[in-house]
């Protein structure tokens, strides 16, 4: 016999059913996305580098060591920084660090978080995991037990998943706008040193899915002249969805092959699209003619900022000209951003800058 109260229990259970089927048909697909570096980072993560097959002269690792120390204090002023290295190395640290640098116990090698540290990506439904790029030294090319594990040792420290599509590469290698675009050098992904046996539709397909973007801009880059295979992330930068900044080196030099590269980069952004059908605006700098640093293996990018809550860190080299205009132009393409620049030739010696020593944990 129904009762009332068995009436209204019945209603109420077919109420709760009918509700969260129609939550559950409702929900929208799980999507990974790489946000863009501007938007809000909870933290920026660091690595100390210690490897003495990397660096065998005593006195250059303790010049990068400085160097990251004062890229890591910098960034601290603006937003949380935690430095990744082996406890027996915190206290060498913490000696270069300021109070507000956390410091992690996962073991490192060298120093490039932007390649080897944690890839984040936040879902439609508020959540955060690691996406694994599966690091492998830029091809083999560096010995890397300590920073080939980063990613995944801090994915396991804060409790996220790790995705992992079978792309093998490196951030560094991709620009992203957070808006469904990237940009990336062939050089550094349609490898066999990366991802052998892929075409370039196969490889863009995956990182389509890592990154959480629907378009792909191209550029072939210059392979094997360099450890990375000519990183983006040294040349052209995304300054916002629809806007790149790109640096060139003088261009009276066609024979050289860096230059034919970054020109070829430059007037494929010039003339595509993005996701959303934008033309890129294509704002351009130069490299210094009159830096402290006078070798051809010195990598001065301004390009290779990083952008965080409130700032841009950015490196000078000494050009007091060259200097002034790349400042200028970084501050018009981040007008609401304190602009910070340092003295980071230690990294550009060794074919990198500050990007290059940074990953974000964006806010979720």
């Amino acid at each position: 016999m129904m009762t009332r109260r068995t009436t209204l229990t019945a209603f109420a259970g077919a109420s709760i059913a009918l509700g969260l089927a129609h939550s559950l048909a409702a929900e929208p697909p799980r999507r990974w996305r790489v946000p863009d570096e501007g938007d809000r980072h909870e933290r920026t993560f660091m690595q100390w580098p210690v490897s003495r097959d990397v660096y065998p002269e005593a006195w250059f690792l303790d010049d990068v060591q400085q160097a990251i120390a004062r890229v890591a204090n910098a960034i601290a002023a603006f937003e949380p920084v935690v430095m990744l290295a082996a406890h027996e190395h915190h206290a060498a640290a913490r000696r270069r660090l300021s109070a507000a640098v956390e410091l992690w116990d996962i073991p490192t090698d060298d120093l490039w978080a932007r390649d080897s540290g944690p890839l984040f990506v936040l879902d439609n439904r508020g959540g955060l995991a690691v996406r694994h790029l599966n690091f492998n030294g830029w091809g083999g090319k560096q010995a890397h037990p300590h920073d080939g594990l980063v990613a995944a040792r801090v994915a396991q420290r804060l409790g996220v998943s790790l995705l992992d599509n079978g792309l093998v590469g490196e951030p560094g290698g991709v620009e992203a706008d957070g808006d469904g675009t990237l940009i990336a050098h062939e050089s550094s992904w349609v490898n066999p040193n990366r991802n052998p046996g892929r075409t370039r539709t196969e490889v863009e397909a995956l990182l389509l899915d890592a990154y959480g973007a629907d378009h792909m801009i191209w550029a072939p880059g210059l392979a094997g002249e360099d450890i990375t295979d000519f990183h983006i992330d040294a040349l052209a930068r995304f300054a916002r969805p629809g806007a790149v900044m790109i640096q060139l080196p003088p261009s009276d030099n066609t024979n050289d092959p860096w230059v034919r590269s970054s020109y070829q980069t430059r007037d494929i952004l010039a003339n595509v699209t993005d996701a959303k059908g934008r033309a890129l605006e294509v704002v351009e700098i130069a490299d210094p003619l009159h830096p402290r640093v006078r070798d051809a293996d010195f990598v001065p990018s301004y390009a290779n900022h990083y952008v965080c809550n409130g700032a841009v860190v950015m490196a000078q080299f000494g050009d007091r000209d060259a200097d002034a205009v790349s400042y200028a132009a970084i501050a018009s393409l981040h007008p609401n951003r304190e602009i910070v620049t340092l003295n980071v030739d230690a990294l550009g010696w060794i074919g990198g800058g500050i990007h290059c020593a940074t990953q974000q944990q964006p806010a979720v």
